[in-house]
């Protein structure tokens, strides 16, 4: 199959069932990781934090990523386009009968189902970055110990943020421009 149907194909389907927004793609992303070529799970890590420290959402910025990794700028902007369409289709067709359905008890209950199934995906994508970041090569290895597998400078660099984060109030770009000096003063690969 075309690369660039597949593309469309695939950021289509991610698009309509990533229901939450940009972290809920992660699972769908580690789930390409797994069937194709243009990605890594060791790089979904590194493209959630870079989506994160980029402006604009996360979910385009990662497509936008694999795309390009894939087939070049073309991929990318196939993969961006397909990304978003499923949702420009669903608001414009809520957007003509919301207001006719919007007490609908169906409804409701479906929009009420939908909240934990968010929660769920975006707790497994949380937890997929969370075994790649503080595990080294992203696996725990039952024979070494738990010690062995664990990647203390990234854990040490953890925390130190979250308590920075808690202590201070300062903007989100000074935690990143600090873990961004942090990876190159002390090599964190």
């Amino acid at each position: 199959m075309n690369i660039f149907l597949t593309l469309f194909i695939e950021f289509f389907k991610i698009g309509l069932f990533a229901v939450g927004g940009g972290l809920a793609t992660i699972p769908f992303l580690y789930d390409l990781a797994d069937r194709y070529d243009w990605i890594t799970p060791e790089m979904i890590s590194d493209m959630v934090a870079v989506a994160e420290s980029t402006p604009g959402p996360i979910g385009i910025n990662t497509a936008t990523y694999v795309g390009y990794n894939a087939a070049g700028i073309a991929g990318g902007l196939v993969a961006s386009l397909a990304l978003i369409l499923p949702s420009f289709i669903i608001i414009l067709l809520l957007a003509k009968t919301f207001r006719e359905f919007q007490n609908n008890r169906y409804i409701v209950s479906v929009f009420s189902a939908l909240r934990p199934a968010v929660a769920a995906l975006i707790c497994t994508a949380a937890l997929q970055v969370i075994q790649n970041v503080f595990f080294i090569d992203g696996v725990f290895t039952a024979g070494g110990g738990i010690i062995s597998c664990l990647n203390e400078k990234s854990i040490i660099l953890f925390l130190s943020l979250l308590l920075l984060s808690f202590k201070t109030k300062f903007h989100p770009i000074v935690y990143i421009g600090i873990a961004a000096a942090a990876g190159i003063v002390f090599k964190m690969n």
